[in-house]
């Protein structure tokens, strides 16, 4: 049976949980600072993944154009990032052709210069990503918030992207594919790879050091190979899923959600003020942002959804 539903009022309907302090220091917060409330019991957490969860594109894909301006990528990769996020909007992939794609990727990336990548996407991520954030993820995480759950954004892609849209939104943590930077450049190498059960492994390491109960937390993803993500969390969501993720949804008898109402933050919230360009700096550290291709870029044709 076909557990589809409106992101709405799922939200509406999912249940109170328990809350905890404020995020620690290193991590992306909010800004200014919400008060929350602190039930007693368990800490809890919602984990969402980004691309097609919490926006409506590739997160690394829109900054190609950027990345042209700024001389890091040529016009032949312009032209397959717009080709690539074609095909991430209506495909899948694989596990073989993500780790082909993250191979090139940690290479296209070597000798990169750290900083101008952290200008590029602080001066460029409110005009890019701002606009393609769905309104139905935004509501799940104030809602989260408000019933006093952390929120963490738990994504492949690199962090000088994923940790800005992190502070945009309010993330308390943000978990990401970091690359090894020696003498202010990347080496190509990957230090970290945000990915499949790396994804699990990590928010169960967040889970023991924050206290958070998983069997109470809740996750969301578009993809199968966030199937060990999911399964990590007493409450998991498959949200816009790839026809494998929908499959194993339906016989778990998981909420299928379907986000499709990209919104501008500053229309859906008059008093929202986006960080400096200062803020989204200091917060984009330590990866490069076009290993986030490794999810869309290797993306293939898949069948249309059962």
């Amino acid at each position: 049976m076909d557990t589809t539903e409106n992101a709405d009022e799922y939200a509406d309907r999912s249940p109170d949980s328990t809350a905890g302090p404020a995020p620690q220091a290193g991590n992306v917060a909010p800004t200014p600072p919400v008060a929350r409330p602190r039930p007693a019991g368990p800490r809890t957490a919602a984990f969402f993944d980004l691309d097609k969860t919490i926006i409506a594109k590739s997160s690394a894909l829109a900054f190609s154009r950027p990345f042209y301006q700024g001389g890091l990528i040529n016009r032949r990769a312009v032209l397959r990032s717009a080709y690539a996020q074609f095909v991430f909007l209506v495909g899948g992939a694989d596990h073989d052709q993500m780790e082909k794609m993250r191979e090139y990727l940690s290479a296209l990336t070597r000798g990169w210069n750290v900083q101008q990548v952290r200008e590029i996407v602080a001066e460029t991520l409110h005009n890019l990503i701002d606009p393609i954030i769905y309104d139905e993820a935004a509501s799940l995480i104030e809602q989260h918030h408000a019933a006093g759950r952390d929120v963490v954004i738990v994504s492949s892609s690199g962090s000088e992207v994923v940790e800005p849209i992190g502070a945009l939104l309010g993330a308390d943590h943000v978990i990401a594919t970091r690359l090894k930077i020696e003498d202010g450049c990347y080496t190509g190498e990957i230090e970290y790879y945000a990915y499949a059960e790396n994804k699990a492994a990590a928010i169960r390491e967040l889970a023991e050091s924050e206290g958070y109960d998983l069997a109470e937390c809740y996750a969301y993803s578009d993809s199968s190979t966030d199937l060990p993500l999911l399964e990590a969390v007493g409450h998991p969501s498959a949200v816009n899923p790839d026809r494998a993720l929908r499959k194993e949804a339906v016989a778990r008898e998981w909420p299928v959600l379907v986000f499709d109402r990209p919104v501008e933050l500053r229309r859906r919230l008059p008093e929202f003020s986006a960080p400096s360009r200062s803020v989204l700096t200091a917060v984009a550290i330590g990866t490069a942002v076009l290993t986030a291709g490794v999810i869309w870029y290797a993306a293939r044709r898949r069948r249309p959804a059962a």
